[in-house]
């Protein structure tokens, strides 16, 4: 028969690592319930969403999305390419479709197009075309179009509505968006699949 002489016995470590990860677990959790008041704001939507920002404290004016008269522009950036024609076709058509609706804060569209020169869809969906990113610059890392893109747009566009949404040409929208943000606070949606 073999006997251990500890057996029973924790070492006195392990009991100060034990006691500091409860302490930790128990700070953590009773800071997340204070700051961010989860029995008292946690709303839930029609829709089974939690209506609160974990991150973000969320001002009593923004979370109210009736009291909001405030537009955002919707734009998106976008090539020629028959693929990405087709994506921003069918973006347009439900946006046109959801802009109006109750709740939608919703203002001007534009697709912004980085191809450098104009295409066939000018005359159906809001477009301003901008100069693509100069070859090389890119480092293989082709998405680098859109910020340049963007840049561009902002520097020369005019643009009336104060918060801008960057949409991309694969969003379909299938409701209204509110416009949630104010002032410096910012603002983002839920993907569904």
């Amino acid at each position: 028969m073999i006997s251990r002489k500890n057996m029973g016995h924790a070492s006195p470590l392990l009991l100060i690592l034990l006691a500091l990860g409860f302490f930790f677990a128990t700070y953590n959790l009773l800071t997340m319930v204070m700051q961010n008041k989860v029995a008292n704001s946690r709303k839930v939507l029609g829709d089974g969403l939690d209506w609160f920002d974990p991150i973000t404290a969320m001002p009593e004016e923004v979370k109210n999305a009736e009291n909001s008269n405030m537009r955002f522009h919707v734009a998106l950036t976008a090539t020629d390419a028959p693929y990405s024609k087709w994506q921003c076709r069918i973006m347009y058509y439900w946006y046109k479709k959801v802009k109006d609706m109750p709740g939608s804060g919703m203002g001007g569209f534009t697709r912004v197009l980085h191809s450098g020169r104009p295409d066939n869809l000018m005359e159906e969906i809001p477009t301003f075309v901008v100069d693509p990113l100069p070859d090389g610059l890119d480092r293989g890392y082709i998405v680098l179009n859109r910020p340049w893109a963007f840049v561009q747009w902002l520097e020369k566009a005019t643009i009336e509505e104060e918060y801008i949404l960057m949409a991309e040409p694969d969003h379909i929208f299938i409701k209204s968006l509110p416009n949630l943000a104010r002032g410096s606070y910012p603002a983002g949606f839920p993907f569904s699949t």
